[in-house]
């Protein structure tokens, strides 16, 4: 669950102002899912460990809570966006030993 904060809170952040995004109709999703893959690729399992206890705050929780409304509200935005992130995070995670 704070994985999938994290993941709507980027995704919400590159969205802001820019509307959804989905595959085909909306181009910005390739770049928001290639951030997030990113993101994970490129952090040790330290700093994954570090930030899973964190919330966010102020303007990200904002941010956070609009994108989980948009994902629940758009199946077809949510399931394009899940299966482009969800198996490099849970690989990820897995190496770190935080899922088993």
């Amino acid at each position: 669950m704070r994985h999938s904060r994290w993941i709507a809170s980027a995704f919400g952040l590159a969205c802001l102002g820019h509307g959804a995004a989905h595959a085909q109709q909306y181009p910005l999703l390739d770049k928001v899912a290639q951030h997030v893959v990113e993101k994970y690729q490129n952090s040790s399992c330290q700093q994954l460990a570090a930030e899973r206890g964190q919330r966010p705050t102020g303007r990200k929780e904002a941010a956070e809570q609009r994108v989980i409304e948009m994902l629940h509200s758009d199946a077809n935005m949510r399931n394009e966006f899940m299966n482009r992130v969800a198996a490099p995070i849970a690989n990820k995670l897995f190496e770190c030993g935080m899922i088993p």
